[in-house]
């Protein structure tokens, strides 16, 4: 059995959640074989909130759209596009509108909320709603939340004076094969059960056929790109949404004229070594044994 799946945007089901305004796209979890992967889009309404609760798992979250205040036992947060940020397990919080309109964000569960453990979410003693303050990436005591814009993924404007962080490897990127790739949560941030990035593809960045020993979930933003998950070719374009379970050999390689960008995300976390098993290579190494029979 292939262990992939697809989501179209165009078949988004936005499903109330109980908590007053919010509903959420559960488009990967429990039910499609994911372990470690549950993710999906949340939207809130202008005058929606979620209650304070606590989870058995990690919770990570970027901001599509609108704004929405998140309440912490540290503060209380005014999120935007581009925000994003780590919420540990066993860490109370709370989501509360503006009253700008809705909100949208993606969120990444990891490992993936149990339904019979009733997703392993409990609710708590209310946080204080102190007035919501937006997200300062250059104080040193933002721990726990970033900030994202397209420009991040353009190499030559990694320079300090255009960044609002000091230089470091909070900042770094990776670039190959007309590929760039930058980090958000991850290890360094706090993350222990997974991680989110953000990939970008040139007109003619392509990666071959390789698999993992951890799921990967693709939220496209930007662009389409040509797919292919354990030998079935898809076409994503903005709002869809792939997951590749462990061991589902996959390729990417951009179908426009002009960059296809989406958000990744990785659970469990990769490990030290050998988290990308590419078929070429292997495919070389046999070659060479049989010349030599």
């Amino acid at each position: 059995m292939s262990a992939h799946l697809v989501r179209r945007a165009a078949d988004a089901e936005f499903a109330a959640t109980g908590q007053p305004g919010l509903s959420r796209w559960a488009a990967v979890g429990e039910r499609d074989g994911a372990v470690h992967t549950g993710f999906g889009v949340c939207e809130l309404a202008a005058d929606g909130a979620v209650g304070a609760h606590v989870h058995a798992y990690e919770e990570s979250f970027f901001v599509l759209s609108g704004a929405v205040a998140l309440d912490t036992p540290e503060g209380s947060w005014l999120l935007r596009p581009g925000d994003y940020g780590l919420l540990p397990v066993g860490v109370p919080h709370a989501w509360r509108g503006t009253g700008e309109g809705p909100a949208r964000w993606a969120d990444m569960l990891a490992p993936v909320p149990r339904a019979r453990y009733g997703h392993d979410t409990e609710a708590v003693p209310e946080l204080p709603a102190r007035e919501p303050r937006p997200v300062d990436v250059r104080d040193p005591r933002t721990r726990a939340f970033g900030h994202f814009e397209p420009a991040h993924m353009d190499p030559g404007k990694q320079r300090q004076d255009l960044l609002a962080v000091s230089a470091s490897m909070r900042t770094a990127l990776l670039v190959y094969s007309g590929i760039t790739v930058k980090m958000m949560v991850d290890g360094d941030l706090g993350a222990v059960a997974s991680t989110m990035f953000m990939v970008q593809y040139e007109p003619d960045g392509a990666a071959g056929a390789h698999d993992h020993p951890f799921e990967e979930t693709y939220l496209i933003l930007e662009g389409s790109v040509d797919a292919e998950f354990d030998g079935t070719r898809h076409r994503l374009g903005p709002g869809d949404l792939a997951w590749a379970g462990a061991g589902c050999v996959h390729s990417f390689a951009n179908a426009g004229t002009g960059p296809v960008r989406w958000l990744e995300t990785q659970a469990p976390q990769p490990p030290s070594r050998h988290s990308y098993r590419f078929a070429r290579d292997w495919d070389y190494l046999r070659q060479r044994l049989e010349e030599k029979r």
